[in-house]
């Protein structure tokens, strides 16, 4: 590949799609699609991402209405890390994902980064920038690697901090809001950074969602949001 780690697609609230390192994922509303999509707006067979030695092209099939990259519309574009996928109604994040050893409990968790060096992840702390991936994306590879510990946001407006017990939420805190809605309103932060510390523990738990459930309320708030520009 033309930069280490493994690609993945991440979209709310679906479960994360592993790219192989060589070969083609096709995304449609196809049942043999490995990415489904219902809404109305994407083709059975509407768009494959071809991956090989220089990386992961995404290539339109003729679809009725487009693929985009970063809101441009394409033929067929190489992916970086980073970029955000439109087909239809959803918008997919393209990340490169690798796995290190780290944390108290010293079992895998991935890392996601661009072409270059990936943010620092030490014994300490991970860190990242939104834009490279979302926040709901940095929470589901922490689910992925079952972590523990305290999870920062930092946009342009909010801030606060989500905390996780084997890869769940049972906290989270802003300036404003305690819970749920707290933890709601970070992963909704689209512009800032990130930083994970694992620990061996956390606050009382006030949050009983999953992070299934918490992504999922976070998509229909955006679908919402979406509708009413």
């Amino acid at each position: 590949m033309a930069s280490a780690g493994i690609p993945m697609l991440f979209l709310p609230a679906q479960p994360p799609v592993q790219l192989p390192a060589d070969g083609t994922v096709l995304i449609g509303r196809a049942s043999d699609a490995d990415l489904r999509l219902a809404d109305a707006d994407t083709s059975r067979r509407h768009a494959k991402i071809v991956c090989g030695p220089l990386g992961c092209v995404i290539h339109d099939l003729g679809s009725t209405n487009g693929t985009y990259v970063n809101g441009t519309r394409v033929e067929q574009h190489l992916l970086q890390g980073g970029d955000r996928i439109g087909i239809g109604d959803s918008l997919i994040a393209f990340c490169q994902v690798r796995t290190v050893i780290d944390g108290p409990d010293g079992d895998s968790v991935p890392t996601v980064f661009r072409d270059g060096p990936p943010p620092s992840w030490t014994r300490e702390a991970f860190r990242g920038d939104l834009a490279e991936i979302p926040p709901y994306a940095v929470i589901q590879i922490l689910e992925l690697g079952h972590k523990t510990g305290e999870l920062a946001i930092e946009g342009d407006t909010t801030g606060g901090r989500i905390w996780l017990r084997r890869g769940q939420p049972i906290h989270a805190e802003t300036k404003t809001q305690v819970g749920f809605d707290a933890a709601l309103s970070l992963v909704l932060v689209e512009r800032g950074s990130f930083a994970f510390e694992p620990t061996l523990d956390g606050p009382e738990s006030t949050i009983q969602a999953s992070v299934t459930q918490l992504i999922l309320e976070a998509s229909h708030v955006q679908d919402e949001q979406r509708a009413a520009e």
